[in-house]
């Protein structure tokens, strides 16, 4: 008999900070055994513990949490970063995913894929065309994860202060696990896809962009 899944997702929430550093902290350790020097400048301290506080104040960070309200995954939206996309790649179309992380005693009930899903269908909501990420260019595993999720590689930028820019989007409204959606809620109860926060298309295109390298790891098994 299948059992009953328990994660569902949030609005992250000054709380959660504490948590969502402890799971870029697991991050970090895990990519090292991986081979690759993605995230080899952990973000500590109070400019790590800004930039969360920013993004959830701003509304723009979101959590899994289990059933003893624990955090086992995250994702974050940011602004189009201008190191990486031109004015041709017409950025307003877009929503930009950054900072999904999933920790690792969650591996193997696809929070990344149903994560990416739950973008997907907010960017579809949003009126966007696109989904966009920009992630390390030697991870070529984590390369390959998003291909296999339906990403089609645009091209790889590489700036010299940057690490990132292999860049990669998917449709909007794009499901690769239709059947199996996160559910939505809140402290306070559920809520529909239509009463999260969201943004018209283009407002997210100005702005400095404070998360780019942070498409992160990938579950296994």
């Amino acid at each position: 008999m299948k059992s009953v899944r328990t994660e569902y997702l949030r609005p992250a929430a000054a709380e959660d900070v504490p948590a969502l550093l402890a799971l870029r902290a697991e991050a970090e350790g895990w990519l090292r055994t991986k081979g690759t020097d993605q995230w080899s400048d952990p973000e500590t301290g109070e400019r790590a513990i800004s930039k969360w506080r920013a993004s959830i104040d701003e509304g723009r960070a979101w959590v899994v949490v289990g059933e003893h309200d624990q955090v086992l995954a995250t994702v974050s939206r940011g602004p189009v970063d201008r190191d990486f996309w031109r004015d041709a790649d017409r950025p307003e179309a877009a929503l930009y995913l950054y900072k999904l992380i999933v920790a690792r005693e969650a591996s193997g009930r696809q929070l990344g894929t149903r994560l990416v899903d739950w973008m997907s269908r907010l960017a579809a909501l949003e009126g966007r065309t696109w989904v966009r990420i920009d992630t390390w260019r030697t991870n070529v595993g984590l390369h390959a994860y998003y291909e296999r999720l339906g990403f089609q590689h645009v091209r790889t930028e590489a700036p010299p202060h940057r690490r990132s820019g292999w860049l990669a989007q998917r449709r909007a409204g794009e499901l690769a696990l239709p059947d199996d959606l996160l559910p939505v809620g809140s402290h306070v109860g559920a809520a529909t896809l239509e009463e999260v926060p969201h943004q018209r298309a283009g407002a997210d295109v100005t702005g400095d962009s404070t998360s780019g390298n942070d498409t992160t790891q990938h579950e296994t098994g």
